[in-house]
């Protein structure tokens, strides 16, 4: 069980805008450590397996989108989608989503899904390493709740659930545990 243990700290490649930079891609490199983003926070983290997958598109990530003020508003301080994707495609995907709320981490490296235990194989649908779904609530840097769907696998024998790690689990948690 994850509960009460510290969230990994590892170094996440993200892209962030910087008006110095001149041409199409107003863009640059920028390191961003997970321990220091969960530092003194109450955090709301949930991790998809990918950009522009269906479940992923059409209700993980807008329902988290749609939650944030309620969220917000219960002492969460700040609300991160975590993939197993690149910079540039969780860049694009948000634009594309009309995200205005929650942030997204690209764990391209997968070094961080790898960490928390949710890095699986999704090879039998062309993925590769990606994760599984999850949702956590994470103060001041440890877990303090921590959803899961069922049947972690490697190997697809599952219905993709999305039952567990609900935007809708994660309010009933917030307003259980206030800050």
């Amino acid at each position: 069980m994850l509960v009460g243990r510290e969230v990994p700290n590892v170094t996440l490649k993200t892209r962030v805008r910087d008006e110095t930079v001149d041409g199409p891609n107003p863009f640059r490199w920028q390191d961003v450590s997970t321990g220091e983003l969960f530092k003194g926070k109450r955090i709301v983290i949930f991790g998809l397996p990918g950009a522009y997958t269906p479940t992923c598109s059409s209700k993980q990530l807008p329902g988290f989108e749609g939650g944030y003020d309620e969220m917000k508003s219960l002492g969460m301080d700040e609300l991160y989608c975590v993939s197993v994707n690149d910079a540039f495609v969780m860049y694009n995907w948000g634009k594309a989503q009309g995200l205005e709320k929650v942030k997204l981490l690209p764990d391209g490296s997968g070094d961080f899904t790898r960490r928390i235990g949710m890095l699986i194989n999704k090879s039998h649908l062309g993925f590769g390493q990606r994760s599984w779904r999850y949702a956590a609530v994470i103060d001041n840097g440890k877990v303090a709740a921590w959803f899961e769907e069922p049947g972690i696998n490697d190997d697809g024998s599952d219905a993709d659930p999305y039952e567990q790690s609900t935007p809708e689990n994660i309010l009933a948690w917030l307003k259980a545990n206030p800050k």
